[in-house]
């Protein structure tokens, strides 16, 4: 009986706190990248201007959305994520936490996410932000698992943290005026596709015990995938220009968005060429750097 306890109070010391469950369940970094783009959006709208107050409340809500999205995509997941390696020891499929108490944060992040945008910003903006929640959440996680056009519908809420903040400086959507939060929009989207597919390629193995279908050939990995990166990458070139052909942005950012560009397509190109594990690491580094560089010089170079 002695070691039984003994064993037990070892086991419980072994277990993470729940604020580390809590923590584990925000995925941190995908929610940094979404708080950069949303703020980077807000500021390249027309007479928007920089203030510690807005920057807070935009990075606020943003993240309080995405952390309800991902928190509904690891409900819906739980049982899949069992049979993966990096997400076998995630609260709920390591049973240290049930989806009753999940869907609560899920409401009350997304709720208050929703909630701060609307309030301090716009309605339209807010709305636009339970919009990208409910797809990734209920159309895009779903869809993993039953046909790789999934990775085109995860792109949609993906691409809008930045039209987001535009419209949350401006309330609209429409006219000649707002095509810049748009072309944001177009830049972040494609530019998910090869960042998407490098990282299935990548995690194939695991994503195929989970059931789930990634990559855009039935066949798994071919140098279809390679071909497809290639082809969104080199999109990239002309619509990293469109800010500086609408006048959002002036020479310089447009230069650094046409060179990154090309090392966008350069890494797609070794991909395809290679098809293995070692191009496909370099082309998902190379997707991290894409937006926050080429972006920052979009709003250095404001005009």
């Amino acid at each position: 009986m002695g070691i039984v306890v003994q064993i037990t109070e070892q086991d419980k010391k072994a277990r993470p706190s729940k604020l580390k469950d809590y923590l584990q369940l925000t995925k941190a970094k995908l929610s940094i990248m979404v708080v950069y783009s949303s703020i980077i959006g807000y500021l390249l709208a027309p007479h928007a201007g920089f203030t510690w107050h807005t920057a807070v409340l935009m990075a606020i809500g943003s993240s309080l959305i995405t952390i309800s999205a991902n928190i509904i995509n690891q409900i819906l997941e739980r049982e899949s994520d069992k049979f993966m390696h990096r997400t076998q020891n995630r609260p709920l499929p390591d049973g240290r936490m049930k989806a009753p108490e999940a869907w609560v944060l899920v409401i009350i992040f997304g709720v208050l996410g929703v909630a701060i945008i609307c309030y301090f910003f716009n309605f339209l903006a807010g709305m636009l932000g339970l919009l990208s929640l409910l797809l990734y959440g209920f159309a895009y996680t779903p869809m993993k698992k039953i046909h790789p056009i999934s990775t085109f519908i995860g792109a949609i809420p993906g691409a809008f943290p930045p039209l987001i903040g535009w419209v949350a400086a401006t309330g609209s959507l429409s006219g000649i005026e707002n095509f810049g939060g748009w072309s944001l929009f177009l830049i972040q989207f494609f530019w998910q596709f090869p960042h998407f597919w490098a990282i299935a390629w990548v995690g194939y193995d695991d994503y195929l015990r989970a059931g789930i279908r990634m990559l855009p050939s039935h066949a798994g990995k071919t140098k279809y995938t390679g071909l497809q990166c290639m082809y969104y990458s080199l999109t990239m070139i002309p619509l990293g220009m469109i800010p500086y052909a609408i006048h959002l942005s002036g020479t310089l950012s447009m230069w650094v968005a046409i060179i990154f560009g090309i090392i966008y397509f350069a890494a797609s190109y070794m991909f395809y060429r290679r098809s293995d594990n070692s191009s496909a690491k370099g082309l998902m580094y190379t997707s991290f750097l894409y937006i926050p560089v080429v972006f920052l010089a979009f709003l250095y170079d404001k005009l």
